[in-house]
Parts: structure tokens; sequence; C-alpha cells
């Protein structure tokens, strides 16, 4: 391997990719040379190939490990990877200025470039996001989209040892803190020389627009607040949502639930996630038409999805808000103890909402998830979680992604579905303990078809299956008849107020 080689076309991907012009090449040669610890540079011929940035930024951080530059630990070859880039990245008030030149003519055009510019520099992890497993599976409720998550790389135990060993900060204070843009990282924090932020206002505060460095579909966006303070959903948190939906009608904005086991993995900085992607339960039908007295002009319904979703429409933002905030603050204290419903025990609250925006040709709609986070004896994780004989599949929180209809699935899944397939051939295998009673039933169900040509397809099918338990398990309402008639008789609730 040439080191001098693979700088030079790093530099000439930076110029092709518009990132620095070519006045900007030696003065961006000498800044990679210094992080490198190298004194001299030798021009050689160009590599054969068409290597991206995140190959020959492989290439770099091998060579750093082999001579002794940096130690072989995921977070300082992630540091070292994030500082080259930002050796040609532009910064964040030029990104800002171009944004918003573009925003003037077109938000599209103005999200295409942001997006396109975190893709390129890395950010945004596509050589690692191409790992994953995705497909798409047919349901009664639409087509259900299944991720087996293999980006994001395990450390090793060396990794492990040495970040134990490092002294906490409280800076930034957290991994969506606005303090994250272009700080170098450490041991136990990730990288993030390359970060950048577009700034927004909404509703009168600081906001920013970034994107997830693991993005699960088309342009998954961030939207997280200037202040590092708890999610709340409340009505300023349906007015924030639908104003970014007003700036950029041509992505959704959703937040996840502001309380434990119902709530997203990170409750203590507020923001927002959002995206250019039609996801299943955008797509699922109204089944049951209803209006609300106090708000004319808007239309609602309750969604056909295996969750309680609640689906409003209208022209005017403001009564469309008022429509949502009365739903909410009848649902905080709302309970059905046949249900297993109970808005309280003692003073801890248990109902909020999952809470999605969008414009859809000229309408603005808001769809309402009614979440509840109790557990009891039975289901110690939540009475409306993902039920045990479920969880061999998905035991984690069921968040904002999973409750529109695409499951984010652990890596584990990849080795041990492979077992079950073997027992399905019945071949010899070795089925982990917790899969044991669906791979022997899923054997019954297929010992008359089952073969080398299908039983990829099959195994897709019926994981996408047991995801869609997941979902219903998560529902407050059940889809059936008792359930419905509950939802129905909440809606009644809301009339009354």
């Amino acid at each position: 391997m040439n080191i001098y080689q693979i700088i030079q076309q790093l530099i000439e991907c930076a110029i092709t990719l518009e990132f620095i012009e070519s006045e900007d090449e030696i003065y961006v040669r000498n800044q990679i040379l210094y992080l490198l610890g190298m004194n001299d540079f030798v021009v050689t011929d160009r590599l054969q190939g068409e290597p991206t940035i995140a190959d020959l930024l492989e290439e770099i951080v091998e060579y750093a490990v082999r001579n002794e530059v940096i130690e072989d630990l995921f977070d300082e070859k992630e540091i070292l990877a994030s500082n080259i880039v930002n050796c040609f990245m532009p910064k964040p008030s030029e990104v800002n200025k171009i944004f918003y030149e573009k925003y003037k003519e077109n938000g599209i055009e103005a999200t295409n470039y942001f997006y396109k510019l975190s893709k390129n520099s890395n950010y945004i992890q596509t050589k690692r996001i191409a790992k994953n497993i995705s497909y798409q599976s047919k349901t009664e409720y639409g087509t259900l989209d299944i991720t087996i998550n293999l980006s994001k790389p395990e450390k090793n135990p060396k990794d492990i040892m040495k970040e134990k060993g490092v002294k906490s900060t409280n800076y930034p204070k957290c991994l969506l803190c606005v303090e994250n843009e272009g700080y170098a990282g450490r041991i136990g924090h990730p990288a993030r020389s390359n970060h950048r932020l577009v700034r927004i206002e909404l509703v009168g505060e600081p906001w920013f627009l970034q994107y997830s460095p693991y993005v699960y579909y088309n342009e998954h966006c961030i939207v997280l607040s200037n202040e590092h303070r708890d999610m709340k959903i409340d009505r300023q948190g349906l007015v924030r949502l639908v104003s970014f939906v007003e700036k950029f009608p041509h992505y959704f904005v959703g937040s996840n639930a502001d309380l434990p086991i119902v709530g997203g993995s990170i409750l203590s900085h507020d923001h927002y996630q959002g995206g250019r992607y039609e996801f299943a339960m955008e797509r699922a039908a109204d089944e049951y038409p209803f209006q609300l007295n106090q708000f004319p002009g808007v239309t609602c319904a309750i969604v056909k999805w295996p969750m309680s979703v609640l689906r409003l429409r209208g022209k005017d933002v403001k009564e469309l808000v008022d429509a949502g905030d009365c739903i909410l603050h009848s649902w905080r204290q709302y309970s059905d103890p046949s249900l297993d419903i109970l808005a309280y025990t003692g003073e801890t609250p248990h109902n909020t909402i999952t809470p999605i925006a969008r414009k859809r040709n000229e309408l603005f709609e808001l769809d309402l998830v009614l979440r509840n986070n109790r557990t009891n004896e039975e289901h110690s994780l939540g009475i409306f979680h993902p039920h045990k004989d479920v969880q061999h599949i998905k035991k984690e929180n069921i968040g904002l992604i999973e409750v529109m209809g695409l499951a984010v699935l652990p890596a584990r899944l990849i080795q041990e579905l492979e077992e079950v397939k073997k027992q399905i051939l019945g071949e010899e295998c070795n089925v982990a303990e917790y899969h044991q009673v669906w791979a022997e039933e899923l054997s019954e169900k297929y010992k008359e078809i089952a073969n080398q040509g299908n039983v990829e397809e099959l195994i897709k099918k019926e994981t996408a299956a047991k995801f869609l338990r997941v979902l219903e398990d998560a529902g407050v309402f059940k889809r059936n008849e008792q359930g419905m008639a509950g939802f129905k008789k909440f809606i009644q609730t809301v009339n009354r107020i």
C-alpha cells in the first residue's frame, strides 16, 4: 500500500465532490500529513479503480495503526478518520449559508444538498449501513419493513477496558447536544469532527437539523433542541412538529413518547425524527371515521393499524393542533381497568402518545399513537410492550420507527435464524433456547414444504409475523371486539369535554 497514493486520491475525491477547490490541495494535504505524523510527501501515480472516501479512510486508518500513530482501538480509529475528513469540510456557517441559499429556491434542493454532504463526508456511515439485512413483508396492515441491524460495529474487550479507565466528563452532555458539532471525540464518546448542523427556528426557539449517522430509511433526520432538556409531549411540541412540516413539506416528522418503556433510547434531550420516506402506517387506511364536536374543520379516524392510532387532518394548523392537544389531555387522564389501561399508579403517569406530523396534498395530518407504560407481575417489562413469547425476536422498546412499521432487529438474529432454518430442514442444528419453541412450531408447520429453495423466504415471513405481534402487543386497544369498543368509548370521552 502506497500511503502517498491514498492521500492524493482522497484529496482528488474531495475536489470532485466539491468539498474543496484545486487551490486547497496542498493545504489539505499538509493537514492530513500532520495528523498522520508524516514529514514528507512524494507525488505518485493514481490508484486503480474508483474507491470511495470511506474506502480510502479505511486504508489510511490501517496505515496509522500499523505505524503506531494510533492504537488499534475503535474510538481512536474513528477519531482519526473524522479529523481527516474535517480537513476538507466546510465550516458550519458555510454549510448554513449554502443550505439557505438553496432553500430560497426550493426546500427539497436544500435538504438534498445537506443529505449529500452528510453522506459524502462519511458522517452518514453508508458503507456500514450497506451491511444491514433489509426486506419487506406483506401483512393484512400493509407492507412492513424489516431490518436486521448490522451497521453499528461492536467494541472488543480491549476497547471496553480502555473506556473504563477514562475519566468521565459532562461535555457534551449527551449524543444529541449541539456541542457535538465538530467535537473530536474521545474514548467512549463518538468522533464528530465531520459533523455539521443546520440551524432552524421552531416556534421562536433555536433548533437544529442533522441526519442520523446510521440512517434506517431515506433521509432519516434528527431535529434537536438547542437546550439539553427532557423529552416532553405537549401542545407546544405538536406545534413544533407541524411547524417543521410547514418548512419542509416533503418530510414527515415525529416524536418518541416521553415516558420510559414506550419512549426512545434518549429521553434526556428533546428531539424528533423525520425524513423522506413513506412508512406502512402512513399508507394504512382509515377504519373508523369520526368527528370531534369542538373542531369541525378537522376530520378524524381510527387507522387500521396493529397499534392504536388516531389520524387527524385539516387545513387550519391551529385547529389541527388544538384537536391533537385535546386528545392528548384526554388520554393523559384516561383509564379503563377492564383493558388494563390505568392513567396513574399513585402519582406516576402512564399515558402518553407518539405523535407524527406530515403534509399530504393540501392537508396537514397528525397521527397520534396512544401509549401506556404500565407494568405488572405478568409483564414486568410492560403490559403494552413485546410480550415474553416474542421477545426472542424483539425485546427492546418500541419507538417511533417501529411504531410506523419498520422493525429494527438485533444483529444476533443473523446467526440464530440460520440455526432455526436448519431445524426446519431437519438438519443438525444448535438453536438458541429462547427460539426453541418457535423453531419447533415452524418445523411442524413447514415439514411438508420446506426446502433449501424456500426456507429463507419462510423465515423472513415468520420473522415479520413476529414483529407484527410485537406491534399488536404494544397497542393499548386490542384489535378485537372488546378492544375496538374500548377505543370508541375513549373517543366518546373526548367528545364530552
